[in-house]
Formats: C-alpha cells, structure tokens, sequence
C-alpha cells in the first residue's frame, strides 16, 4: 500500500508541473468539496456531461485531447454543476471508428494517457462530487482484438464461436441484412471459409452474446473497472447484441439510403427479446456496488418499447436513453408535451434520460435553429431539457451554443460514413469539433500547430471565456438552470403536471414539491404570446408569479392573470 501511494504522489507531481505549462484554462486543484451523504440513486435527476475526449482538451499538444485535459478541466464542469461525465471510448483501437473499435478493453490508448492518469482523474473527480461513467462497445470488438483474431484462425480453436459466423459462398452473402453504416452486414473471411455479421463496419465484427463464455469475459471486464471507482457505463448499441438465428431476410422499403442500398426493416437485427436477458445480467452485476448505473443507447421506435428496457421489475437499465424526445427537428409545442406526457404515464414512474445531442447526430443548434431565433431557441431547448422530472444528458459544447462544422470536401472528411456516404452522408465530424475554451489560437483547445479537426470558425465569438464573464450568454443560462434544478425543491424531486394543455405554441406544465410551485412556461413560436392561467389548474391560490429564471423580455410581468412570452421566450416562475 505505501508503494502505490508513494507512486501516485510522483505521479500528481508530474502531471502538475505539465498542468502548469497547459494553458490559461488550467487552474489549481480547487478544494475538495464538502462530501455528501452518500446516495445510491445520485444519477435521478442528474446532469450527466457527454466527453468525446479527442475533441474536449489536448494537455500534450499532439492535436488530440486526452484523460489530462479533461483533468484539468474538472473545475469548469463543477461550476456548470454537472453530477456526472461520460467519457466516449478510450481504450486501445485502431480508431477506425474513432474509439468504438476496440483490441483491449481492459487499458488506455496511448494517445489519451495511462492507467495512472485515468486513475488520477476519477479521484480528482471525486473531489469535487463528480462520477466518471465509461463507454463500453458490448456489441462489437475491433477485428484487431485479440479475441478475433484467434476465432478467424480456425474453426475448431476454443473462440471459434465467440463471433457471429455463418458459412456461404464468396460473393454471396447469406441474406439481405444491411449494416447500419452501408452496404451487406456480412464479410467474407478467407481463412474460415466463412461470413461473420458486423452491425456497423466489416472492422467491427459483432460478438456471439448467446456464448456464456462470451458475457463472462465481459461481466469480469466491467467488476475491474468497477474496482477502480467507475460510477456507470453507458452501453453502445446494446438493441444490436442478437440476432434472429434463422437468418430470416428483413422485408425492403421503399426508397434508399445515404449509401445507395434498398431500404429494409430492421426487426431480425434489432432488440430482440433475448436483449432483456443481458440487461437483467448485467444489473446484476453493477448492483454488487450500489449507486452503479447502467446507461443504454437505446435508438427505439416507440414508448412501448423504451418502457420495456427498464425491465418488469425494474431490473433492467436504470437509464436507456429517451431519444424520440430531443433527437429529432420537430421545434412543435404539441410534439413535447405528447413526449413529456408519454414519459410521465407511460414509463411506470422510472426515470426519464432526455437527450438533444451527441456524437452521433447534428447539434441542437443546427438541428431546431431557425437562422434568426437561433440563440432563443437553445435557450428554449435548455429548458427542455434542465426543467422537466428526468435525469438531463448535455454533450461538450452544447452550453455554450457550439454549432456544427461539417466538412465541405470529401477529402476533409474523417468519418468514415462521410467517406462511404458523400455527399449524402457527411458524416460526423461536424458535430465532433474541439471545444472552444477561449479566443486564442485553436480556441485554446491545443497547445499544438494542428487539432485533429477543425475548429469551429465562429470559436472568436462562442467559446467558454467569453461567456463566463457575460451573465447574458447561454453558459449563463445553462448554469443558472443546472444550479436552480439542484436548489429548488420543486425542480428538483416534484411531481409534473401539464398545463394549458390544447394551446397549439405554449408548453406549460408545473413543477410541485417540497412547498414551492413553480410554473415553466416556452413559446415555440416567433411571435409573442399572451398567457393566463386557471388557479384550480396550477393548485396554488396566489395569483403572483416571481421569475426565477426566464429568456427573452418578461420582466414586470408577474400574474398569472397575463403572461406574455416574446418569440421563443421561456419563463421558469414560482407561484405564490
């Protein structure tokens, strides 16, 4: 024991003396924070912050960001007030799929540090009452792992059949299954004699999860991880773990895709009933060390389904993403409340995780914004996201108002998707920028001549100095939610209850508990709109309305009698 303190105490040494050569943006470790009792539910009603880590903050200059610099931004995220941060793979991989191919999931990529940094940044964390969730790929591994190159050596060695293989004739796949990202979902293999199924890329093969020995080796992986303060994992593309062993053909749709292939259904691909059976296993594990939370990327078409990933018995995934909510374009105060409500009674009162952007889709700002209400209308969507009854996901970036950045050439385009889809498909990058910290050269996200990719050309005017000092900004706007929704007794554990509910450009519901009301209130339209409400609707007798929070020219206005909202104007209120 007084060796690995020892080493840890050289190690911080070391990573303080590069901290200090880092930037402007590096600050001294900050007190540790006063601990909390302890909570095994931490992550309901949590603000959980989305780190793609090539993009989020480079310490060494070599262009990509890595554990150090999401280290030395630890204060930053304290201040926004964010419970919890989801770390995008970074474990060893060819980075075919940037990170979500991967040879060993048991270290770290060199290029993002060490053990000895990973471990350094879950105790600075720590410190400040912020949980570290990992990204695990359970679905798939690198054809560079270990585990698949020894199962394609043969068909009798003893992982012959940890992957999905299936015999055929080259150039003949065995049915009509399209990988998500392009053309067939099978590859032929020369030294097998034999197709195997991959999902997304042919270098990403997918797991046989019918094999036990296949989740034991994954269940171990995540105990270890576990062991070494890991508060979560958010689960990639766990829909996609089976699939029908019948090898049944989807049936085709009209039209096609960004790559040029005939549509089809996914129903023999994607969540399979056998699904639940894992999530129920792998609850079982996280569960050992209560407050562990299971997070899933769950792309599904209906309520119904999302309901059924919490498990019967509520022992499934604690958290499966609600993407019908904010993935979309649809800017409609009908569509959210609909969601809202469906989230409400359809989800037998577990926990909502509202989502607006990621790694994967255009950001919000692109996606909702009009071209002249655009910084309104990301307020609104702050609001969306920070005042209903759910567990809150932000993606890096997003509070401060980052904007797509897409490639405008193919030969820009590092994506892979972009490169098989173009000019269809552009890919990723856009929404995968480095973050703009400050108005210096490459918006202080490196200290290097060159990131990774291109920063965003508007980082002068949107960066996270700049808004820091300026209580008008949308940083602003998000920390005084975060810190409003963790102050407010109503906000923070009350019942919801929609409001007004057949006007066709208001979304009001009412936020009720722990003896205080509080009214939110968004116009999703560009003109102003006057409001009254029925005291017998709200439940409060007080007519009075007392802004707590509000975007857009509301101030004066304090009556629920008449409350008019300026275009895309929200007021979050407590009535009295």
């Amino acid at each position: 024991m007084s060796i690995k303190i020892s080493r840890r105490a050289v190690l911080g040494a070391v990573w303080g003396i590069a901290l200090l050569s880092f930037g402007c943006t590096a600050k001294p470790p900050a007190p540790k924070a006063a601990t909390p009792a302890f909570d095994a539910n931490w992550w309901k009603g949590a603000v959980i912050y989305e780190i793609y880590p090539r993009s989020f903050a480079d310490s060494d200059g070599d262009g990509v960001g890595d554990l150090n610099g999401i280290t030395a931004h630890l204060d930053y995220l304290q201040e926004l007030g964010v419970d919890g941060i989801w770390i995008t793979p970074f474990y060893p991989s060819p980075q075919v799929d940037f990170g979500y191919d991967i040879t060993d999931y048991n270290a770290i990529d060199p290029q993002y540090g060490t053990m000895a940094d990973f471990d350094r940044l879950v105790d600075e964390a720590g410190k400040r009452n912020i949980k570290i969730i990992n990204d695990l790929v359970l679905n798939h591994t690198s054809d560079q792992h270990p585990w698949f190159l020894e199962s394609r050596s043969s068909r009798t060695n003893p992982k012959a059949d940890w992957y999905v293989w299936v015999d055929g004739q080259p150039g003949t796949p065995p049915n009509n299954w399209l990988s998500i990202f392009g053309h067939s979902a099978w590859q032929w293999d020369d030294t097998r004699k034999q197709y195997y199924y991959h999902a997304f890329y042919k270098q990403q093969p997918d797991l046989n999860w019918r094999n036990r020995a296949v989740r034991t080796a994954m269940y171990d992986m995540i105990r270890g991880w576990m062991k070494r303060g890991v508060a979560g994992f958010r689960l990639d593309a766990v829909p996609q773990l089976f699939e029908d062993p019948k090898l049944t053909n989807e049936k085709f749709l009209e039209g096609k895709n960004a790559y040029g292939d005939r549509l089809t259904e996914r129903v023999h691909t994607d969540n399979l009933p056998e699904v639940h059976d894992v999530y129920r296993e792998l609850r079982q594990v996280v569960d050992v060390t209560p407050g562990t939370v299971l997070i899933g990327e769950t792309y599904l078409p209906n309520v119904e389904q999302l309901a059924a990933a919490y498990g019967a018995k509520d022992d499934e995934l604690q958290l499966p993403m609600d993407t019908q909510y904010g993935m979309g374009n649809k800017l409609s105060a009908e569509f959210f409340r609909e969601k809202l409500r469906q989230a409400e009674t359809e989800l037998n009162g577990n926990m909502p995780l509202f989502v607006f952007d990621n790694h994967d889709n255009r950001r919000s700002w692109n996606r909702f914004g009009d071209g002249s209400h655009d910084d309104a209308i990301a307020r609104l969507i702050a609001t969306l996201l920070l005042t209903p009854r759910d567990t809150a996901l932000v993606y890096y970036g997003q509070e401060i108002g980052m904007m797509n950045n897409d490639p405008k050439t193919l030969e820009q385009v590092k994506d892979p998707i972009g490169k098989i889809g173009w000019p269809k498909e552009v890919g990723r990058d856009g929404e995968r920028t480095p973050m703009q910290w400050t108005v210096g050269p490459n918006a202080g996200f490196t200290s290097g001549p060159t990131p990774w990719l291109p920063v965003a050309p508007n980082f002068p005017q949107v960066n996270v100095s700049l808004e820091t000092g300026n209580p008008s900004s949308l940083l602003s706007y998000y920390r005084k939610l975060i810190h409003l929704r963790k102050e407010n007794a109503a906000l923070q554990h009350g019942d919801l209850k929609i409001v007004d509910a057949k006007n066709p450009d208001v979304l009001s519901f009412v936020r009720t508990g722990g003896g205080s009301t509080v009214l939110v209130s968004m116009n999703f339209s560009d003109s102003a709109k006057s409001l009254s409400f029925d005291a017998g609707e709200i439940g409060v007798a007080g007519r009075a309305l007392t802004p707590l929070v509000e975007s857009g020219s509301v101030s004066g206005q304090q009556s629920l009698d008449k409350l008019v909202l300026p275009p895309f104007g929200v007021v979050v209120g407590e009535v009295h």
